[in-house]
């Protein structure tokens, strides 16, 4: 089985230099469900001399549904040996020890600062999938990484795929260059459907542990998702970070709770977070998963001389001192993310969207923090938080008793 045009004769070592046309990138996929499947694909399709070479999952299951998918949409690409399948807790590290040259963080998002230390520490180029963590010892663990990465040069690609959608980049550029004045106000909106809704207790297969039960449910566990807030709607606070210049806000309050019966789970399904900014701005982000509800991903950006609507009509415009909507090429802002990681690599100057990575995932979990405490946080009391939600020394057979829901008044803040 061979790459198309052959596999080049040696194997690239591309962690402190460019890689020339004719180098294959092997690639490894650390977490096999639905958005690493999709990430993979786009790997192979982003460059000629690519390989997925390695694959790694908690399950064999999954592994093996993602490994004949990716057969299916990238043939001879897909080079993974059963001896390169790996199955269990450490699998991302044995997908990070096989020798390749690109990995892909794609397993729940509890997981992934532990795993991007792991694959920086190994020099590996990386694409991150959001969000970077689900509690604040986690994010800072990211941005050690983020420096290291730098430092090994390096590129780290976020899963933030709104900031490769070109209609996106340029009204945020225009935003940022004057075009409707200095901005007073931000309000985004990430309203949906239940994305996992998770099954009662009685349907937990008999000899699962605890631990098997939450990952195969991750989205409804505050520790392995972080939340719909910081899960999903991770998105629209990236949006207004990108706005704010990444300027973090000052403060924060927020409203929340759970409307429907989640059976076990112990995360909100619904949102409502107010930052405050310097020189009296504010920004407004509102995330709801109930059924039957109004739904709506959209970002409003008002400024003293006009505003800017986005997602709402079919192309971003802006009103007010400038009248203006976005007229040029469409892109698959997924596949935009990978083909730029790869062009990096292969020109010695690698992305690195580290910082703004992690702010951004700080941003929502600073909002889940002030929902579920009920209390006004600043970024400085978030940045600090001695909260570690995922648990140390994981293992399938320990007990893993769910935290109960949090409540606003009585769940504190630590």
């Amino acid at each position: 089985m061979a790459v198309a045009g052959g596999l080049a004769p040696y194997v690239l070592s591309p962690r402190l230099r460019g890689a020339s046309p004719g180098d294959t990138l092997k690639v490894g996929l650390i977490g096999c469900g639905g958005r690493g499947n999709g990430a993979a694909a786009q790997a192979l399709s982003a460059d000629n001399s690519v390989a997925l070479t390695a694959m790694g999952d908690a399950f064999e299951d999954r592994l093996k549904s993602s490994l004949g998918s990716l057969k299916a949409t990238a043939g001879d690409k897909v080079m993974v040996e059963p001896e390169h399948q790996y199955v269990g807790l450490d699998a991302y590290q044995k997908v990070i020890d096989s020798g390749v040259d690109v990995v892909i963080l794609a397993t729940p998002p509890g997981f992934r600062p532990q795993h991007l230390k792991a694959a920086v520490d190994a020099g590996k180029h990386i694409f991150c999938e959001k969000p970077m963590a689900t509690d604040a010892p986690g994010v800072r663990s990211v941005l050690e990484s983020v420096k290291e990465a730098k430092r090994k040069n390096l590129a780290l690609v976020a899963g933030f795929c709104w900031r490769y959608d070109y209609a996106r980049r340029e009204i945020y550029q225009r935003i940022a260059d004057g075009a409707i004045g200095e901005v007073r106000a931000v309000y985004a909106t990430f309203y949906t459907g239940p994305v996992k809704p998770m099954p009662p207790a009685d349907q937990r297969p008999d000899g699962m542990g605890d631990l098997e039960w939450q990952v195969r449910n991750w989205y409804n566990f505050t520790w392995l998702g972080g939340d719909g807030l910081v899960e999903q709607a991770v998105h629209s606070a990236d949006k207004i970070g990108w706005v704010m210049d990444e300027e973090p806000p000052l403060k924060v309050v927020a409203v929340g709770g759970r409307q429907v019966s989640n059976n076990e789970g112990n995360i909100y399904d619904h949102v409502e977070v107010n930052y405050e900014y310097p020189n009296g701005v504010r920004a407004f982000l509102g995330c709801r998963q109930i059924s039957g509800c109004y739904n709506q991903n959209a970002d409003y950006v008002i400024g003293a001389e006009g505003e800017a609507t986005i997602g709402v009509r079919p192309q971003p415009t802006l009103s007010g001192k400038t009248t203006w909507r976005y007229s040029g090429p469409g892109n698959n802002m997924y596949q935009t993310e990978h083909d730029e990681l790869f062009a990096s690599i292969r020109k010695g100057e690698p992305i690195n969207d580290g910082v703004r990575m992690a702010r951004s995932t700080m941003l929502a979990i600073m909002g889940r923090m002030a929902a579920y405490t009920g209390q006004e946080i600043t970024w400085e009391q978030a940045m600090e938080s001695q909260e570690q939600l995922v648990p140390d020394n994981l293992s399938w057979d320990m007990k893993l008793p769910i935290r109960p829901m949090a409540i606003p008044g009585k769940t504190k803040l630590v």
